[in-house]
């Protein structure tokens, strides 16, 4: 179970940094809202003709009197449709431009963070930043600029009229209007404030609590837990349901005082205009315009309420949005990089301090390394000593505290990041495997290679058989994670990649983690074959294996204690040689003790597939 920790950003971003983000598309969105502007101006000019027309029409004067009103009616009510169409297919794809460019921008800012940066949020609630928060600034680029623009273009015309054809008029529909251009949405938007950060929490926190039982279905089985996770989920979403439902009475409440106020100002602009025509200042023809009009210009501060509510929803998405933006990256490429000459590579930590953004202590502790080419260095230690923290800093992951890291003689924060992953490579204890087939998974480390290539990488790491025995070869699908292999299967797959891609330093984290001894010794075969050239840094718990080791390091508490070859620290008898008689007791016993094979688990409520056949002891 995962703590379902959320990096709020703040309060709320401020205004101007959420309009801020509509600023790329910034002349559709002006283009949409002169559409709009026209397309409610064409409603109100239709409205104020179909009156005028209507009360003349009363009078039975000759066609030739109406004819300009009719082809009039007839322009605003068709103008007013193809406005409307190029206000939508204008602003949707502003928005749908915008928030693309956005969504790319953030997933870029996360793969700077990766993978130091990132456990400062949760997965389920960086998904939800990523696709619900960035989503819904779409609301920003529809709901919320546009009609206020709108307003402003119109509405300036709509009083000017009401004031040309009656000043008493025109100064009630503009009191009216601006009540409800001001007084209603701020109503609105206080109510709507609060409940909108508590919204964009809880769809974070809800977002997560469905990543954790959907990936952690098997675990909650099995220990009885699913009815408490499930239950946590549906008290998320009563309490996402309540905000919806308060927001919809306070949107229903900002329509119905918008509905009172329009109501109003076209019952004072008849009462004016019926005591002008009384005394002879009006004409009865312009009557039912005063009437009317009103009516039709209130569509304009119609939406406001609930744009204000759309606004405070966006500054809440806005804020979790740039608490990931804002995050520095650990490690920053500097604006002119040196580049790197061609190999043989030497790979050298120099009393290297280090630490992570989130930890207030250092994780390493003055680590001197060497790797020089063909050197084979091991770094052992109880977990948590270091281990992984030190591969982080050595892949330009994580920038040291104090110290350097030198390839070649250049210190890595004066190169460029990709060209040190493509000389420094690693082979984690849990490789990723992505939803998709065996050979695309194995030509993430080169692209170009053939179809016998990925055979061989295979076949060096012992899955030979096992990809004979497979119905469609190198097509067949591994499934989300590598769900349809087993573990040492996974582990043999993210070996085979690191042989494709060849690198020339080769760092490996417990690579034979998930393999038994024949197997490992196997893929650690695989790896020394025909890489006299290359560097390798193996970190490791076990201590089988490293009698040929140029090198080993015993790190505790971010400090190396102990260094030197495996005769040598056998010699010294200090930890290393504690931990490797223990190791060697524990063996001896194991192997004194009869053992029952039995088959690997498919996984909790599945059943054997092909893929499981032939799989390799975990």
């Amino acid at each position: 179970m995962t703590e379902h920790r959320v990096v709020t950003g703040g309060k709320g971003a401020t205004l101007g940094g959420t309009l801020g983000l509509a600023r790329p598309a910034l002349w559709r969105l002006l283009l949409a809202s002169l559409l709009g502007a026209c397309a409610i101006g064409a409603t109100i000019l239709l409205m104020a003709t179909s009156a005028w027309m209507l009360s003349r029409a009363s009078q039975r004067p000759g066609e030739a009197a109406l004819g300009l009103s009719i082809v009039a009616v007839q322009f605003f009510g068709l103008s007013r449709g193809f406005f409307r169409y190029g206000e939508r297919l204008v602003g949707h794809d502003a928005a749908f431009r915008l928030l693309a460019n956005l969504r790319v921008r953030f997933y870029r800012h996360i793969e700077e963070l990766a993978p130091a940066g990132l456990p400062a949020f949760s997965r389920g609630d960086l998904l939800a930043r990523m696709v619900g928060d960035v989503d819904s600034l779409q609301d920003l680029l529809l709901r919320v600029i546009p009609p206020y623009a709108t307003a402003l273009l119109v509405g300036v015309g709509a009083v000017a009229g009401m004031w040309w054809i009656l000043p008493a008029a025109g100064a009630t529909t503009l009191v009216a209007l601006l009540l409800a251009a001001t007084a209603v949405p701020w109503l609105t938007g206080r109510l709507a404030r609060r409940a909108a950060r508590r919204e964009a929490l809880l769809k974070g926190a809800l977002t997560n609590s469905f990543v954790d039982l959907i990936e952690g279905a098997a675990e909650l089985t099995v220990f009885g837990a699913t009815a408490a996770e499930v239950e946590r989920v549906t008290q998320l979403d009563a309490s996402l349901t309540r905000i919806s439902a308060s927001n919809a009475s306070t949107a229903g409440s900002g329509l119905g005082l918008t509905t009172l106020l329009a109501g109003l100002a076209a019952t004072g602009s008849l009462y004016f205009g019926a005591r002008a025509v009384h005394t002879g200042h009006l004409s009865g023809l312009l009557l039912g315009t005063l009437a009317v009009v009103p009516l039709a210009a209130f569509e304009l501060v119609s939406p406001l309420p609930a744009a204000t509510q759309a606004l405070a929803r966006a500054r809440q998405c806005a804020a979790r949005i740039f608490a990931v933006l804002d995050t520095p990256a650990p490690v920053t490429d500097p604006a002119h990089p040196i580049e790197l000459r061609g190999g043989p590579h030497r790979l050298e930590a120099r009393a290297v301090w280090a630490s992570y953004p989130t930890s207030a202590c250092p994780v390493l502790r003055g680590i001197d390394l060497d790797l020089s080419p063909g050197r084979f260095v091991a770094v052992v230690g109880r977990s948590g000593a270091g281990k992984s923290t030190l591969a982080a800093v050595l892949l330009d992951f994580l920038t040291p505290d104090a110290g350097t890291v030198l390839m070649d003689g250049v210190a890595l924060e004066r190169c460029n990041s990709d060209e040190v992953r493509s000389i420094v490579g690693m082979v984690d204890q849990l490789p990723h495997l992505f939803d998709a087939s065996l050979a695309a998974n194995l030509r993430l480390a080169r692209p170009s290679a053939t179809d016998g290539d990925l055979a061989d990488a295979l076949d060096r790491v012992g899955l030979g058989a096992f990809l004979g025995g497979l119905r469609d070869g190198l097509d067949t699908e591994v499934g989300r994670s590598g769900s349809r292999l087993s573990g040492g299967q996974r582990q043999r797959i993210g070996i085979a990649r690191a042989l494709l891609a060849d690198w020339p330093i080769l760092i490996l984290d417990e690579p034979t983690e998930h393999l038994d001894q024949h197997s490992a010794d196997q893929v650690m075969h695989a790896l020394f074959e025909d890489a006299s050239d290359r560097s390798t840094l193996l970190i490791a718990h076990r201590l089988s294996g490293l009698e040929v080791a140029d090198e080993i390091l015993v790190v505790e508490n971010g400090t190396v204690i102990e260094r030197g070859t495996h005769a040598a620290l056998l010699h010294r008898a200090g930890l290393y040689a504690a931990w490797w008689w223990e190791e060697r007791s524990t063996q001896s016993i194991a192997d004194r003790t009869p053992r029952t094979a039995a088959p690997e688990a498919a996984g909790i409520g599945s059943r054997p597939t092909q893929l499981h056949q032939g799989r390799d002891a975990q």
